[in-house]
């Protein structure tokens, strides 16, 4: 298929007004449409003039409020199997044709947009390589700055390598990226440490701080206190719905009661199961299905029991509440080495179950500890909430660039 092409400029009369791409692949799961949801309403909260479209496989994109002058492009879905490969989510396309598919999409959309800056989330040539050819275009024009962003782990180093090495990440980030911006802090943990990274590419490497989320109006002086029990996207969030059910169940002195938000990829059959014990605990545990307004109840919780992604950390810190982490460690440590590594700094409790176990009493035990439990600001980290900051900064400083005669990654390819 032919796209297509731009229509000519005149001189950089289009460029008064930045254009900002963010794309993230989202096959499963809330954390990349979520992350460049907050990215995104910072930069066109910071440049007035600005706009932003968002290119995202999320399934679930539709359920949320966009910003003005923020908008999505909702591209052809796909899920991961269990096996780790992937199979189209509705089409019954082989997975080839859906990403040759999502592939134009995504081209035709950079090449109509015309991006000022660029941010491409996590994956560095998006799922089976389909962000490349936009790439391609963008390095050829020569008009975009192009990021790669990161969350602040990634995978333990034994699994990224190969991984990376398989997608060969590292000739992609040289190639076509200007900078890559981790959202996190080198203090709590360095996600590419090791990856024995090249000089140059280690050169573009840029900590921003973790990404404050919101303040939503104060909770009601007279609302009866909670815990909120969030377990992100609800995909791979059973086993900890379950602990927290069975802590309530064996415990009935156990309060404050708990508000479980299931998350909308949670299993329905589960769903259903978990209904009828809830109802025997007559109001202890309230549930629901989603909220598009988590900050809502971030704030309204005296404190909060999660698995610990990247997202639900951040608001862990920018609401300051107690927590209790509870892991997943496949098919990724991510979380594990996360929540391990805000252990070790103050900044929240970690439930590893080879070192304290599994049953319900150790969850009952550390849900009733959260009233007393230090806040993470009883352990300040300088910076520690600087991220959207940063991403300005670093989008200020990357598109006053791109009236120079070249952009910085002709001269790094040269």
């Amino acid at each position: 298929m032919s796209l297509p092409q731009a229509a000519p400029r005149s001189d950089h009369g289009d460029r008064t007004a930045p254009r900002i791409l963010l794309y993230s692949h989202d096959t499963f799961g809330l954390g990349h449409l979520r992350r460049s949801r907050t990215i995104a309403q910072a930069l066109v909260s910071a440049f007035p003039d600005a706009s932003a479209l968002i290119l995202t496989g999320s399934p679930v994109a539709g359920r949320f409020d966009f910003p003005e002058r923020v908008d999505h492009v909702r591209l052809p879905g796909v899920v991961k199997l269990q096996d780790g490969s992937y199979t189209a989510q509705n089409l019954g396309l082989p997975i080839e044709e859906m990403t040759a598919m999502r592939a134009e999409i995504i081209r035709a959309a950079a090449q109509s947009f015309r991006p000022t800056l660029a941010v491409v989330d996590k994956e560095p040539t998006g799922l089976h390589g389909e962000f490349v050819p936009a790439l391609e275009m963008m390095r050829t024009s020569g008009r975009t700055r192009v990021v790669l962003g990161l969350r602040d782990v990634l995978d333990s180093p034994d699994a990224l390598q190969p991984e990376w090495e398989r997608k060969e990440a590292l000739t992609a980030i040289r190639r076509y990226y200007d900078e890559v911006w981790i959202y996190g802090l080198r203090e709590v943990y360095q996600p590419l440490a090791g990856l024995d990274l090249p000089a140059d590419v280690e050169a573009r490497l840029r900590y921003t701080g973790y990404l404050r989320r919101g303040t939503p109006p104060e909770a009601p002086a007279d609302a009866s206190p909670f815990v909120l029990v969030t377990p992100g996207g609800g995909g791979d969030g059973g086993a900890l719905i379950d602990w927290t059910l069975s802590a309530y169940e064996h415990d009935p002195s156990l309060a404050p009661r708990a508000l479980i938000v299931y998350g909308p990829f949670l299993d329905g059959a589960m769903r259903k199961g978990f209904a009828k014990r809830i109802r025997r605990l007559k109001g202890r545990v309230e549930a629901m299905d989603f909220h598009s307004r988590m900050e809502d109840l971030y704030a309204g919780a005296i404190g909060v029991v999660a698995m610990g992604g990247y997202n639900t950390f951040c608001e862990i810190l920018s609401f300051d509440k107690p927590s209790v982490i509870a892991p997943r460690t496949r098919p990724r440590m991510e979380q594990h080495i996360r929540a391990a590594a805000a252990e070790a700094l103050g900044l929240t409790r970690m439930l590893d179950c080879e070192r304290d176990g599994t049953g319900p009493q150790v969850m009952a035990d550390a849900i009733r500890a959260l009233a007393s439990q230090p806040p993470p600001s009883a352990n300040p980290l300088p910076s520690l909430l600087s991220g959207l900051e940063s991403v300005v900064a670093l989008a200020r400083d990357a598109m006053a660039d791109l009236m120079e005669p070249a952009p910085l990654w002709a001269a790094r390819s040269a």
